[in-house]
């Protein structure tokens, strides 16, 4: 259904934020005059982890870290759910990770920006039990290291920033993107690409062949009438209509136009496609799909 991620410097308050987003998101959800799908509202967090903020320290533990991140949260886009991430997601190439899983499970987004100073967040740092604590160089590191969300970019966007000072959040708009924002298709180079049948280049070969001979012998081609012609589907008792112009079509300038066709889908073939639903390497696709490249790529 719908993805927020909550992005700011460390002890900016993104806790305490993402807690009162999930109470606001509920309390609407279950008033009377929701006519929308039933939803849950799900936070996923260090805490809710058991992740240390002690694997902030250094980058080796920080890596696997952020991998047991992201898993939870992939195990918890569905469209039923409007999942809320609390974490400190200052690397903006990892926001990125998180928003390209959100878009290939077809959900909304958006981006919560909790603003604090540095002076605030030391100071709350110190003032949070001994465990729970991030280390003073640790906390520097990661403020310095910070990388701001920007509206400008699609990751980001659309982008909420709530200071420490604010006592009212942003809700209605925030309702807003995570039930009627658009959803963005997912991107070409994440989705899985669907290989063709190990019969599918010898059936373009074949197919294409037939059809170029069955074109050059027809009788109105022959004659150069041109017009509507019907012609039987190679491998199949069913015929189709092809529209040509009124003149002679050559053998050399049918077998060009046919050389053309099997060298665009052939690499189709040989490597792929992303056209998810769509793909039909069979004798009567192929056929109609030529007879139709023959006639828009024929000169009158």
């Amino acid at each position: 259904m719908a993805f927020i991620t909550i992005s700011g410097y460390p002890c900016s308050g993104k806790s305490t934020i993402a807690q009162r987003v999930k109470d606001d998101l509920e309390r609407r959800l279950q008033d009377p005059e929701y006519k929308g799908s039933a939803l849950r509202v799900v936070v996923v967090s260090d805490e809710s982890l058991s992740i240390p903020r002690s694997v902030y320290n250094d980058s080796r533990s920080e890596k696997p870290a952020r991998g047991a991140l992201l898993t939870a949260v992939q195990r918890n886009m569905n469209q039923d759910t409007i999942l809320i991430v609390d974490a400190p997601n200052y690397i903006k190439g990892f926001r990125y990770q998180m928003y390209c899983a959100a878009r290939e499970a077809k959900l909304r987004v958006c981006t919560l920006y909790t603003v604090a100073t540095a002076d605030v967040c030391r100071s709350r740092n110190e003032a949070r039990p001994e465990e729970q604590r991030y280390a003073p160089e640790t906390l520097e590191n990661m403020i310095a290291r910070f990388e701001e969300p920007s509206s400008m970019v699609r990751w980001d966007s659309p982008l909420f920033t709530i200071t420490w000072t604010d006592e009212e959040l942003p809700m209605d708009s925030i309702w807003d993107a995570v039930t009627h924002g658009n959803v963005k298709p997912p991107n070409a180079g994440t989705q899985a690409v669907v290989k063709a049948p190990t019969s599918a280049l010898q059936a373009l070969e074949q197919t294409t062949t037939a059809l170029v001979s069955a074109i050059s012998t027809h009788p109105s081609v022959v004659d150069g009438f041109g017009g509507k012609i019907s012609l039987a589907i190679p491998g199949s008792s069913d015929k189709m209509e092809l529209r040509l112009p009124p003149r002679t079509l050559t053998l050399p300038e049918l077998q060009r136009l046919k050389r053309q066709f099997v060298t665009v889908h052939k690499k189709a073939i040989t490597l792929g496609t992303t056209e998810k639903g769509t793909v039909d390497w069979s004798e009567r696709s192929i056929a109609r799909k030529f007879a139709a490249y023959v006639e828009e790529n024929v000169r009158p």
